[in-house]
């Protein structure tokens, strides 16, 4: 598999932007609504399917659309190709704050798994499909879901993750994660969902009912705040309905914290 081979540079800290240099001729295929800004000698268009096989038809197309439906993800991805005489640059950001992860596919044997929502954006040629656990109990179970993305080929393509991301090369070992810290890894490593220790520990540790065991040789990534804990954690705080909360500093505000234990 021949992917278009890009140049990109990564802006930012907490709120990252992946700023990409594409060639005359050259494409990147993108989640639609990631775009953030783009050169004037670049066109862009929403495409079903990530145009890394021409021959796929109209059915072939229908279906890759069906398999993102599965997935949560939009129907169409957008295909930003360079139309210029000269080098252009278009950059897309993360929806949320973390890091955005450069994933060299061809260091990676070609085959990267991530989860449903981390796929940002990758150069042309790269096959962007799900995969299926091996395991039923880690689709009931896992933070991860039953569907994964599967992104295959030899280019450049770009991962966005919550908090701070930690890389773990895995040579044989175990790591235990929590399910939802779990960003992406190599196809080289086995994933299963294991029981969070005893009972007491399962319902009273607050660490959740089942852990991810991931093993094998490859390597792993994983963040520090899923978006689904930052929004359970903004939730827990909001108003309730109807009500209104006020200010942290305010007399009202302070009694009600400490009667609700805050």
């Amino acid at each position: 598999m021949q992917c278009h081979t890009v140049d990109y540079e990564i802006l930012g800290s907490d709120m990252q932007i992946v700023e990409i240099e594409l060639d005359p001729g050259e494409t990147v295929v993108a989640e639609a609504g990631a775009m953030n800004y783009m050169g004037e000698g670049i066109t862009f268009e929403a495409k079903m399917g990530d145009g890394s096989n021409t021959d796929d038809g109209i059915m072939g197309k229908l279906l890759s659309a069906g398999k993102r439906v599965l997935t949560g993800e939009s129907i169409f991805l957008t295909h930003f190709t360079n139309i210029g005489a000269g080098k252009q640059r278009v950059s897309f950001a993360a929806p949320y704050p973390g890091q955005i992860i450069p994933i060299d596919m061809a260091k990676h044997g070609g085959s990267f798994l991530c989860q449903k929502d981390a796929f940002l954006c990758a150069a042309k040629g790269t096959k962007v499909s799900i995969a299926f656990t091996k395991r039923l109990g880690s689709g009931f179970f896992g933070g991860e879901g039953f569907i994964l993305q599967k992104l295959e080929g030899d280019g450049m393509a770009f991962a966005h993750a919550g908090g701070t991301v930690v890389s773990k090369e895995l040579d044989g070992e175990v790591i235990r994660v929590d399910t939802g810290c779990i960003v992406g890894f190599t196809g080289g490593i086995d994933y299963s969902i294991e029981r969070a220790g005893n009972l007491k520990s399962m319902f009273f540790g607050g660490e959740g009912l089942f852990l991810a065991t991931l093993r094998g040789k490859g390597k792993v990534y994983l963040q520090s705040l899923p978006f689904s804990r930052m929004c359970d954690r903004i939730l827990a705080h909001a108003p309730s309905a109807g009500g209104s909360r006020k200010g942290e500093g305010s007399v009202l505000g302070g009694l009600g914290d400490l009667i609700g234990g805050r």
